[in-house]
């Protein structure tokens, strides 16, 4: 039986141009010059700049660099809207949000010629992919809307929310966005990518078509500084960002305190693992769609190969051949497999990103027979060989249709090599063996993985990354969520509670020098003296002292964080066996519950000190009881198999713990880390800290794995600073009260773009479930990673 390769080349292609006729004529409608869309209204056209077709540098149309004094009017119509919207209720967003759907499905040819025209992606990408998926995001998430008060009913919009979308996928991302942020009751100031904006203008056209009130959805075009207005917009409450990791790091420094909600998906250097009994057609054909769909100019896609060494050279004999067989030019030809890039810019920085390989000594494949067309931007499918791990082409996003291959021998080298990036936005993993694949698939430090698959997306599962792929996901649950703000947040205190404190006196004859009294730090399951050798007295209520304690420093932090790594069994542990380990937390908590209340009432001069001690071990039960309940979901997307979503720990989280109850604040912060597979370095409270040291002992008899939990005492601001510029810490939580600590761990972070979460200058009432309990904490604990597995085929 010939081979799918042999079938192609015997096959022969004729021309089979899709008419642009009524795209043509929706823009000479317009007279080709389009002003902004806000609140329902279109803007006089000023200040324009050409969107042009790729593949033949055609100017296409005029559009209008917004001002900000646009996006002020732009939020304003937003912020007008916003309580109408909510009011209308589940089912009259449901109802708009259907039409919508229906429109998109209605006006679907019209869309993706625009947006073949308008990108330079083939016409079979817009009309198969795009259009199809982006109409369902529109249905499904009628349907979240239409369950709201049910499924979110401890939740509210955000408010007023800013998206800001790339090139690459300019109606598909604005879908993803917009569906979530209206279903939840939010309403949108939009700014699509600068060189694709045709589409978004052709929607906010449907939009009045479907009855979205004014100032729901505003559209504003220009260049960075359009979207640069709208990240440093006060009236803005949310910002969702996909774009470049070197962007969202600027969104997120800039962003830092403000209390805006963000969420950034950025860049990837996916890998696209083939282990030796993989069906190697199903394969090749796979990584076609993986890494030259799209031209490449995929954030997730698969742009690193990696082969299992016994059928490297097959598998890229193979390979070769296919791409022998793909076929480049005019996007609106039917029988195109790779159109242009979006900008001679784009091409000619991937040219270099190949040309700096070739002077490394890679191999450079190209197909001979592949004619670039005279006009336009366009670059060949390529494949690079002979790269080290740590060159600069195996590491660095290059957003085109090139492949850069290695080889692996076992499973654990292929883990290793897989996650040998700062990346982690999503992985294809191709195999016969379905126990090998799922062995696999959860070592993978990615957001996304394809089981003998590419590039499936759908609505009802959530996309997004880990590490410098961002944060935040779209689609599913998980997106609804993202645009979206729990109840309790709102009922927080404006300021820190720090209970009243009473008169408490040392007993009689009780010396401060009568024994030594200083506590130590707590790193890898023991006490250690700190590095600076530096102590600090810590007194009373009543002024008299009580005990020195430790005064950690960078380096203390460094070795925290180093046993916090070692500690990686605990993330692997049973969540049956992490709840035990809570549980018996507890009870030796309650065994010594008096002794602590004695320490609290000292401390703080609380007046019901057993109180702090009773709601500490009931919140271990709590999050002991969530151990093994914080389940994940399995999706039935549209495609023949299942979705699984996995809730995986984040990793190692620095918590800076608060002043107010300081033994009820450390056990509600870092008992839900712990619960979910987290190892932590906790920061307990800078002016109370003896009921966290006062713990050692009942961890050590807990069977709490040394590394699982450290306690650095010290400043909070200086320790702070320390974890959140950490490479090696995945996530940084801050409650104690400072707002300009809170903003500065926000700053920093945006280096390695860990993921933050931190209280500002209001308070938590810390008795309270609901603002320190549930799923909105497990969720800071937690990412989600989709797992995409086909079945019956």
């Amino acid at each position: 039986m010939p081979t799918i390769n042999e079938i192609l080349q015997t096959m022969d292609y004729g021309p089979a141009p899709e008419s642009t006729k009524e795209a043509q004529a929706w823009l000479d409608q317009h007279e080709r010059r389009f002003g902004l869309f806000i609140d329902n209204a279109w803007t006089p056209a000023s200040d324009t700049f050409a969107s042009t077709n790729p593949a033949d540098g055609k100017e296409l149309a005029q559009v209008t660099q917004a001002t900000s004094s646009d996006i002020d009017r732009a939020v304003e119509a937003a912020r007008r809207a916003q309580p109408g919207w909510v009011a209308l209720g589940g089912h009259g967003r449901a109802r708009v949000m259907y039409a919508l759907a229906r429109l998109l499905q209605k006006h679907a040819r019209l869309f993706a010629v625009l947006e073949t025209l308008d990108n330079g992606k083939t016409i079979r990408e817009t009309r198969d992919a795009d259009l199809p998926l982006a109409a369902r995001h529109f249905y499904h998430h009628a349907g979240w809307a239409q369950l709201q008060s049910e499924e979110f009913a401890d939740y509210r919009a955000v408010g007023v929310v800013g998206q800001i979308v790339p090139w690459n996928f300019p109606l598909l991302m604005l879908a993803w966005k917009i569906a979530p942020a209206m279903a939840a009751g939010n309403t949108i100031v939009f700014k699509p990518a600068e060189f694709t904006s045709l589409t978004a203008l052709l929607f906010a056209e449907i939009c009045k078509q479907a009855g979205v009130p004014a100032g729901v959805v505003n559209i504003v075009t220009g260049d960075g500084r359009v979207g640069e207005a709208i990240v440093n917009h006060p009236g803005i409450d949310k910002l969702a960002f996909t774009g470049s990791t070197e962007v969202g790091r600027i969104i997120r420094q800039a962003t830092a305190g403000s209390g805006k909600k963000l969420s950034l998906e950025l860049g990837g250097k996916s890998p696209f693992i083939v282990f030796e009994d993989a069906d190697l057609d199903a394969a090749v054909e796979g990584l076609v769609d993986s890494i030259w769909f799209n031209q490449g100019q995929v954030c997730c896609a698969g742009s690193r190969l990696l082969v299992q060494e016994s059928i490297e050279q097959r598998f890229y004999t193979k390979l070769r051949a296919r791409m022998d067989n793909l076929r480049l030019g005019s996007p609106l030809d039917k029988s195109m497999d790779i159109g242009a890039l979006v900008d001679p810019v784009q091409r000619q920085r991937i040219h270099g990103l190949v040309e700096s390989a070739r002077l490394e000594g890679c191999t450079i494949y190209q197909p001979a027979a592949c004619e670039m067309p005279a006009d336009g931007s366009w670059f060949p499918p390529t494949l690079i060989t002979g790269a080290s791990t740590s060159a600069g082409i195996a590491q660095t996003e290059i957003f085109g249709p090139v492949l850069v291959a290695m080889s692996f021998r076992t499973p654990g080298e292929a883990v290793q090599l897989a996650n040998n990036t700062v990346y982690g936005l999503a992985a294809c993993i191709w195999s016969e063996s379905i126990s090998l694949a799922l062995d696999v698939a959860p070592q993978i430090k990615a957001g996304v993985v394809w089981i003998n698959t590419a590039n499936q997306f759908d609505a009802a599962c959530g996309f997004g990354g880990y590490k410098e792929s961002g944060f935040g996901r779209e689609g599913g649950r998980e997106g609804m969520y993202e645009y979206m703000t729990p109840l309790s947040e709102d009922a927080r205190p404006s300021a820190p509670v720090v209970e009243a404190k009473g008169s408490v006196k040392m007993a009689e004859g009780d010396s401060p020098f009568a024994i030594d009294r200083t506590a130590k730090l707590y790193i890898g399951g023991k006490q250690a003296r700190p590095d600076g050798a530096y102590s600090r007295a810590i007194n009373g209520a009543n002024g008299q002292f009580l005990a020195d304690v430790g005064e950690g420093n960078r380096k203390d932090i460094r070795n925290a964080v180093e046993a916090a790594h070692k500690a990686s069994g605990w993330a692997k542990a049973t969540s049956h066996n992490r709840a035990q380990v809570l549980y018996y937390i507890a009870e030796n908590l309650a065994i010594r519950a008096d002794e602590f209340a004695a320490r609290l009432a000292a401390m703080t001069g609380s007046k019901d000190p057993q109180r702090e001690v009773q709601a500490s071990i009931e919140r271990l039960f709590y999050y002991a009881a969530w151990a093994d309940k914080y389940d994940g979901l399995a999706h039935q997307p549209p495609m023949h198999g299942i979705t699984v979503a996995l809730n995986e720990p984040v990793g190692v989280i620095g918590i800076i713990c608060p002043n107010e109850n300081p033994l009820l604040g450390f056990i509600s912060l870092v008992a839900p880390a712990l619960a979910l597979g987290n190892r932590v370095v906790a920061v307990p409270s800078e002016a109370f800290p003896l009921s966290a040291t006062d713990l050692y002992q009942v961890l050590d008899t807990s069977d709490l794995p040394g590394g699982a939990l450290n306690i650095v005492t010290g400043s909070a601001d200086e320790l702070a600073k320390t974890l959140a510029s950490h490479a090696d810490v995945d996530a940084v939580w801050r409650h104690d009260g400072s707002a300009a600590g809170c903003a500065e761990v926000e700053r920093l972070s945006a280096a390695s773009l860990k993921r933050t979460w931190v209280g500002g200058a209001k308070g938590r009432d810390w008795f309270d479930t609901k603002q320190a309990g549930g799923r909105a904490v497990l969720a800071h604990a937690s990412q989600v990673k989709n797992i995409w597995i086909p079945y019956g085929v």
